[in-house]
């Protein structure tokens, strides 16, 4: 374990990262919808291209992982940004040439990125203390503040730059990935070394997922993030479809990534306070209340304040879930156990992701009903994750772990 001077160094980097790597994924997150929903030969498909996106970053969680454990964290960064490139790329050849089947191999593509970028929080971990960790992970989160005033308004400028709309908003993804993957050159975190024979080798997968605290993370993990996607990924149909224009609905997402990440400044100093349990459990409470305020109407200032308060409990259940799984972890069983967690995480996401346009477009008569439906669908899952955190509450200490 290197000092937290070194650790430090590297979340300054990760930040970085964060804030302009990651302005693609609210500005993806915004168009492809809408994009999928003039090339989609069924208004059912028009959330599709973001399903594909979070199928991508599934698939490759695992891959992605074992390849940072080998190769070491930078190698991988640039590999996901390499990927987003790619992904714009075929994306902006889907928009020219109006194939939806193109553009959903981009997005595909694009879920590499994705998937990269969900480990900065992980490697904003290795090199920090035991002191130092929540913060380190909050901060890096914090980063995506930028990303959500960066991403959304790059929207407004590119999305009809060109004759073909929204092409102009991809290019400017494949320059974000070609410009952003030089920041890892400063990346100070050392390569994991080869087990050496006889070295012990940790818990396997399954003795993992069974292990209590180690399950509950991951439940309360991907309950939290997959909901947000439910409700995100239609938001813009939803705010489109009920009157509002395209920038009304870039406001929105860019209030919601704000949301997001700016409590992330002080979500590590509450986990260290208050405990990662009692984080999560306020957390999955604010997604509950973001639920009942987007089912109480569809005024602008409903999606406003709903938006908002899916991404503070986001914030508060995501990190603190992830922060209970670091903790948890051994050092051999790091990139196993992490890309075990975000292939789960992520399956989570890919179903919400695919349900998120059905409910939406199919499940009612009206894009308001279509709306309901999105966030009544929260309910089951926040109950199961409740239940998991109150079920790990009432257990002995001492058969957590």
């Amino acid at each position: 374990m290197t000092s937290d001077s070194t650790g430090r160094r590297n979340v300054i980097v990760l930040v970085a990262a964060q804030a302009i790597l990651g302005a693609q994924m609210p500005m993806i997150f915004t168009i492809a919808g809408l994009a999928g929903s003039t090339l989609a030969p069924n208004a059912c498909w028009a959330t599709l291209p973001i399903s594909m996106t979070v199928i991508g970053s599934m698939l490759t969680a695992t891959p992605i992982s074992a390849f940072m454990q080998r190769h070491g964290r930078r190698a991988g960064f640039v590999a996901g940004a390499l990927g987003g490139a790619l992904g714009a790329a075929i994306g902006a050849w889907g928009l020219s040439s109006g194939s939806f089947l193109l553009f959903c191999l981009g997005a595909l593509f694009t879920g590499i990125y994705m998937s990269a970028q969900g480990f900065y929080r992980f490697a904003a971990a290795d090199t920090a203390s035991d002191t130092f960790r929540p913060k380190a992970i909050s901060w890096v989160m914090a980063g995506g503040l930028l990303s959500a005033i960066v991403g959304p308004q790059l929207v407004k400028v590119t999305a009809d730059y060109a004759v073909v709309p929204f092409l102009g908003s991809y290019l400017a993804v494949i320059g974000l990935n070609l410009f952003g993957m030089f920041i890892f050159a400063a990346l100070d975190i050392p390569k994991p070394k080869p087990p050496e024979l006889g070295a012990p080798s940790g818990r396997s997968r399954a003795e993992l997922i069974r292990t209590p605290v180690i399950a509950v993370a991951m439940i309360c993990a991907t309950v939290s993030y997959a909901l947000m996607n439910l409700v995100m990924t239609s938001s813009p149909l939803a705010v489109v479809g009920c009157g509002f224009d395209t920038g009304d609905a870039a406001d929105v997402v860019t209030a919601h990534v704000l949301a997001m990440y700016a409590p992330s400044f002080f979500t590590g100093h509450l986990i260290a306070r208050f405990g990662t349990e009692r984080i999560i459990a306020l957390g999955l409470t604010i997604l509950a209340a973001a639920g009942a305020v987007a089912m109480a109407g569809v005024q602008l200032e409903n999606f406003f304040i709903a938006l908002v308060l899916l991404g503070i409990g986001w914030n508060f259940g995501f990190i603190g879930a992830t922060t209970m799984l670091t903790n948890a972890q051994r050092p051999e069983e790091r990139g196993r156990l992490q890309g075990l967690n975000d292939l789960v995480v992520f399956g989570g996401v890919t179903l919400a992701s695919f349900s998120s346009g059905g409910l939406m477009n199919c499940a009612g008569g009206s894009t308001q009903a279509g709306w309901q439906m999105v966030n009544l669908a929260m309910l089951p899952f926040l109950v199961l994750a409740g239940g998991a955190l109150i079920w790990l509450w009432l257990r002995p200490q001492e058969t957590r772990a």
